[in-house]
């Protein structure tokens, strides 16, 4: 359960290092327009197994201030991680003078107003990651490949790491936060029958051991390497042709990530990323016009308790609250932090993430998905008179303007008179971001969030996130 936490003792590293936070934006704010001052200690436990051997095994703890300041129109970002004080008068007064030179030459930056906000909060740990032995970590990965020594590689990653952070700025806001994540990644290579096929997934949370149990991926795991098998034994190869598909949660989160997340971040929109990541096909003019049929919501919501976005402030301090990019199929909003907020003529809604101290915080995604519809999944196959049904994938990509994008089926079903009538070998749908939303015709009642890492920025920056929602039909489109 996530609840708000407002006793001290909570907060290890912010009270060893408050007063440095509280310095940084006190010295700053006598030369600077704007101050704000993110502190972040973060401990981490990483282990590796391949094919049952332990590889890699490493523990670290990082700790530093990422310092922006806003000086004559021009906005500057400085790392600290030498808590000196003469040392941190030195950077700011190095930093201010470089900041106020470029904003001579370059465009002012603003900020939108934005409430000031105080706020403590913890993600509780029923059961602490870091009270179980490195030993006790391994073992339990070895309990899971010891399931499927059949499959040709195995790779398993474990990652635990819990974040304390202090955010202070020049306006009032004082954000301190305490949020443990724990997650798992696989990678599982079979070969059969002249065939090959990989199988790659996440499992992730906010909170402790707890989910690693909770996850039961033992069972789950052998399960899908029995339905691989199954897929490169009796799998057969569609006649490429116009038809319908019903897409399962995992095919569904990945489709809302890719194609409305990303293209629907403001800094994205207004040319940020375009030397790093692209840039998107939607405009600000694309607001409240249509992009998808009626029944397709879209929403992003890093509040959701223990998901593997969750924040309830983001990096700036703004309130975190649900973002619904897609209502009943029209463009409702995008994902913004203050500074794209502004150009924009709106508010932040809480968009603003960093993986680190180190890096400036970015537009980002939390936890994207389709909301539900009013279809059980079995509607949604009897509705189908020829078609397939994708459960789940092994591959996708998208171009950098998230406009064109592929997505070829893992485990995946031959649909014929409202039946499932037998396993398809890796179907594929090449298709457009209007014609995929415009296409649904019915959402599913089931629903299912599934955790992953979005990696953006330069350098490059990995933010947990979930992706997900329910089943969806698509109709009349070229699967190969």
């Amino acid at each position: 359960m996530i609840k708000a936490n407002y006793l001290k003792n909570q907060f290890i590293f912010v009270l060893m290092y408050e007063d440095i936070v509280e310095f940084c934006v006190n010295y700053a704010s006598k030369k600077a327009d704007f101050v704000e001052a993110r502190l972040d200690v973060s401990r981490s436990e990483g282990f590796v197994l391949k094919n049952g051997v332990a590889e890699v095994s490493a523990c670290s703890t990082s700790r530093g201030i990422g310092l922006r300041i806003i000086d004559n129109g021009a906005l500057g970002f400085i790392a600290i991680n030498d808590f000196n004080k003469n040392k941190i008068k030195n950077l700011i007064d190095k930093g201010i003078k470089v900041t106020g030179g470029i904003g001579k030459i370059k465009k002012e930056i603003n900020f939108s107003e934005e409430k000031t906000n105080k706020a403590n909060y913890t993600v509780k740990q029923k059961k602490n990651f870091f009270d179980l032995s490195a030993d006790e970590k391994i073992k339990s990965l070895l309990e899971v490949d010891k399931t499927i020594r059949d499959v040709n590689t195995r790779y398993f990653s474990l990652q635990v790491n819990e974040t304390e952070k202090y955010l202070l700025n020049s306006e009032g806001t004082k954000i301190k936060s305490v949020i443990p994540r724990i997650s798992v990644y696989y990678l599982l290579t079979l070969l059969a029958n002249k065939k090959s096929m990989q199988r790659y997934w996440d499992f992730g949370a906010c909170g402790g051991w707890e989910f690693f149990e909770k996850w039961n991926l033992r069972e789950k795991i052998r399960k899908e390497v029995d339905d691989l098998k199954q897929v490169m034994e009796k799998g057969k190869k569609i006649n490429p042709g116009k038809m319908d598909l019903i897409v399962d949660p995992e095919v569904t989160g990945i489709m809302a990530h890719e194609s409305v997340g990303h293209p629907y971040e403001a800094d994205r929109i207004l040319g940020r990323e375009s030397a790093q990541a692209g840039e998107s096909f939607v405009n600000h003019e694309m607001l409240n016009t249509k992009i998808g049929s009626k029944v397709v919501n879209v929403v992003d919501d890093p509040t959701i308790p223990n998901s593997f976005g969750f924040y309830l402030y983001d990096d700036e301090g703004v309130k975190a609250r649900k973002r619904k990019l897609i209502k009943n199929g029209m463009i409702n909003e995008f994902l913004h932090n203050r500074q794209t907020a502004f150009d924009m003529g709106t508010k932040s809604n809480g968009s603003a993430r960093a993986c680190a101290y180190n890096v400036e915080n970015l537009v980002r995604m939390a936890n994207t998905f389709v909301e539900k519809g009013d279809h059980t999944r079995e509607e949604l196959i009897e509705g189908v008179k020829k078609g397939v049904l994708m459960r789940n994938f092994v591959e996708w990509n998208i171009d950098d303007v998230r406009l064109n994008q592929k997505y070829t089926a893992c485990v995946a079903y031959l649909i014929e008179k409202g039946e499932i009538k037998g396993l398809v070998f890796e179907p594929t749908i090449e298709i457009t971001t209007p014609k995929l939303w415009s296409s649904i015709d019915a959402i599913g009642k089931n629903f299912e969030l599934h955790s992953a890492t979005c990696g953006k920025g330069e350098p490059m920056q990995g933010i947990p996130v979930f992706h997900g929602g329910p089943s969806m039909r698509l109709r009349n489109v070229m699967i190969k």
